[in-house]
């Protein structure tokens, strides 16, 4: 691509939504290294795709659709969705405090399948609408619900009796 005010534009665009972007490729991701790459590669395709793109202003959508795609890619690829067992049981407080809470709630997060941890980080960490979450994910808003609802029973189930303490402080409840 030529040098001009499509590649300012994407520049622009890059260097003033790119911690964001980093932010929820890690929130997928997990890993600082797989979120770099994420990043990069979806930026890559948004670069591509710059001067087919109608309206820039929908170029961080099309960005996070993109990291999402990709990032269940490589999930199914590599295998990484599948649980790992554990040989420790953590100790459980019966009140976590937040820093312990967040951790204990972020591990268990990781290990929910691809969709419905991205469903989960867009809508709680990200805060998005169910209809915004959708249209990341290239799904339904009944799909968005139903990968939520799945996801929060699972997190509720291994998270134990103090679910509700963890989950409420993270602003995750239906």
């Amino acid at each position: 691509m030529a040098a001009g005010p499509d590649r300012t534009g994407f520049e622009e665009f890059a260097t003033s939504r790119h911690h964001a972007l980093y932010r929820y490729a890690y929130l997928l991701a997990g890993e600082r290294g797989l979120a770099d790459d994420l990043v990069q590669e979806a930026l890559t395709k948004t670069y591509v795709a710059w001067r087919k793109l109608r309206d820039p202003a929908n170029a961080e959508a099309y960005t996070r659709k993109a990291i999402t795609s990709i990032a269940i890619t490589w999930w199914r690829r590599k295998s990484w969705h599948s649980e790992q067992p554990r040989d420790d049981v953590p100790e459980q407080p019966a009140v976590p405090e937040d820093a312990t809470a967040r951790l204990w709630l972020w591990e268990e997060l990781k290990q929910l399948p691809p969709r419905q941890r991205a469903a989960v980080v867009l809508r709680y960490y990200e805060d998005l609408t169910e209809a915004q979450t959708a249209e990341v994910l290239d799904c339904s808003i009944g799909t968005v619900k139903s990968q939520v609802s799945d996801a929060l029973k699972k997190l509720r189930a291994r998270l134990g009796a103090d679910a509700h303490l963890i989950m409420d402080k993270a602003g995750m409840t239906e």
